[in-house]
């Protein structure tokens, strides 16, 4: 097994509850504790209250709102309230917060200021939005992950919305994010928000930085770090050079790269410390593969969210097509065809014949071998045909250092990766207890949620049922830890060939290794056959439906996040056990 086989449940809190701050503190109290500014208020507008599961509190911080927008002809309606009101009208998972917050942007408009609507088509470009959930709708499970998550984080982002259609593995995710953010820990909360920041930026996903940045004024952090890497402690400028390796080349890390951080007198970084920075780097990169893979679209109160530019005709704005957004029907029409169903079939067949082989004979472990390292070198070839240079933004590329580095340039000088033996130092026999021994808990969290991804299954594909896909999981898997030349003694890497066609495997690698150079082109070229759950995304079916177990295929994109972020854990906490022994 290539994820956590441990019992996993001591952390989870019963009905898709998030684990509480210490003390049962709120988020907002223990950031008010630490110096934050949760109680957010944008001019004459607070905002906190709105979160509370309370709804005698929540009406009284609409009325607050209400009043403090309208004052004065709407003198306090600047364009961040409005937009942030845009989004509680359409995200809050509280039915009053959303009716009220409506009705506060109507009383402006009838002041004669022009307000907000969203731009785009629902969380996600490459999904229809009638295939999503809408806010409002969901059913009593998901409403309960969604009011913990609101409640937490104060919004219902994006990445939420497209995960909850797996709930099981979203209740496992914002634990572990919760925990890594919120609870305590080694790391001052700015510093957990910056290093996601830096992080988010290496894969130019300006989606995470604008959330983090946000998240990072209002824990207190100084704006002055965010002119550039260079205006943040040396501390933070040291994470650099772990945060650019662990990114695009995690195989490159060595003791001695722990060592510089560890050992840098003034700004040197405690086990600890370095241990909560790593799991915060390798969450961030592989959340980045998300946001690009899953085509997560910038929130409504973010730039590129929303415009106060006035409908046209059709309710349909030339402004929508220059950002990228189209009319779903436009962008969505990929039916089912006769060739479709054949290659589901075709899969099925030679999953078959594989198992048949394996029951009949077995190759030697020089043939595995042999056939690994083909695997890992024909790996390296595995490119698209849209893959060319694109020049980071000064708004994301000011969040690090050496904007040349990549993954592309090992693939395009031929760099050999030297091969990681997962019998010599693995996840669940290594990493794991070197991880919970010293950021406690964490451990156990990484665990769950790197078991539900890979265990989780409907056992179906496309149109059939009860089939075993645990094939088709493993090669996916295992390919992407081949690419990052990690392997397994026990595995016949043959089976990659025979399972992942190319267009699948080109949509893996840019996900897993340039997130940011994805395209709906991709995604739409592999595995034509499955709908958008079996791409790791939604479901077609009946929304009572949506709390079965997954299929394997279901979260290809969830799959291909957690086997890079272990991936890279591997690398990282291989180099720290070294340098401690």
């Amino acid at each position: 097994m290539r994820c956590g086989q441990r019992a996993a449940g001591s952390f989870s809190s019963g009905a898709g509850r998030l684990p509480r701050l210490r003390h049962g503190a709120s988020a907002a109290g223990l950031l008010r504790r630490r110096g934050g500014s949760m109680e957010e208020r944008e001019g004459d507008v607070r905002w906190d209250g709105l979160c509370s599961r309370d709804a005698a509190a929540r009406a009284a911080a609409l009325e607050h709102v209400g009043q403090a927008v309208l004052r004065r002809g709407g003198a306090a309606a600047a364009p961040r309230v409005l937009a942030r009101l845009l989004m509680l009208a359409k995200r809050c998972p509280f039915r009053d917060v959303r009716e009220k917050s409506e009705a506060i942007l109507s009383g402006v408009q009838e002041l004669g200021i022009r307000i907000p609507r969203p731009l785009g088509h629902g969380p996600s470009r490459f999904i229809p939005e009638k295939e999503t959930i809408q806010v409002g709708n969901e059913d009593a499970m998901m409403h309960t992950l969604f009011a913990d998550s609101f409640a937490t984080l104060g919004r219902l982002d994006n990445v939420t919305l497209v995960m909850v259609f797996h709930p099981q593995y979203l209740e496992s995710f914002l634990k572990t994010q919760h925990y890594l953010l919120q609870m305590d820990g080694p790391l001052p909360l700015h510093y957990r928000h910056y290093i996601g920041i830096m992080a988010a930026a290496r894969h130019q996903c300006s989606y995470l930085v604008n959330l983090h940045v946000n998240d990072f004024l209002h824990v207190g952090g100084d704006p002055k770090w965010l002119n550039g890497l260079e205006n943040a402690p040396q501390k933070l400028q040291n994470l650099g050079e772990l945060n650019k390796m662990l990114a695009h080349r995690p195989w490159l890390i060595t003791k001695e790269h722990i060592e510089r951080l560890l050992k840098t007198e003034e700004n040197s970084w405690s086990l600890a410390e370095l241990i909560h920075a790593v799991v915060l780097l390798t969450h961030y990169h592989s959340l980045a593969s998300f946001t690009f893979g899953c085509g997560i679209s910038p929130e409504i109160d973010c730039e590129g969210g929303h415009t106060f530019r006035p409908p046209s005709v059709s309710n349909y704005c030339i402004c929508d097509m220059t950002n990228g957004y189209h009319r779903v029907d436009d962008i969505h029409a990929s039916p089912t065809t006769t060739e479709s169903v054949c290659e589901v079939e075709a899969l099925m067949e030679k999953m078959k014949q594989l198992q048949e082989c394996r029951d009949e004979e077995e190759a030697s472990q020089e043939e595995m071998a042999t056939r690994f390292e083909r695997e890992k070198r024909e790996s390296m070839f595995v490119c698209s045909s849209e893959d060319e240079e694109s020049a980071p933004t000064r708004d994301v590329s000011r969040h690090f250092e050496d904007t040349s580095y990549g993954y592309k340039d090992f693939s395009r000088h031929g760099m050999h990766v030297p091969t990681f033996r997962a019998q010599d130092y693995s996840w669940e026999d290594h990493g794991y207890s070197l991880v919970n021994r010293l950021y406690p808990d964490v451990g156990q969290l990484l665990d769950e949620k790197f078991h539900i991804a890979y265990n989780l299954t409907y056992n179906t594909m496309a149109m059939h049922k009860d089939v075993d896909t645990s094939m088709l999981r493993r090669a996916i898997w295992n390919y992407i830890h081949c690419m990052f030349g990690i392997r397994y003694d026990d595995y016949d890497y043959g089976e990659i060939n025979q399972l992942l066609d190319r267009s699948f495997k080109v949509y893996i690698k840019t996900v897993v290794c340039t997130p940011e150079k994805t395209t709906k082109r991709m995604y739409d070229s592999f595995w034509r056959q499955f709908e958008h759950s079996e791409k790791g995304q939604t479901t077609l079916s009946p929304l009572p439906l949506l709390t079965t177990p997954s299929a394997p295929q279901v979260h290809v994109n969830l799959l291909l996040v957690e086997a890079r972020m272990q991936a890279e854990l591997l690398y990282a906490l291989r180099a720290i056990t070294r340098y401690m022994t």
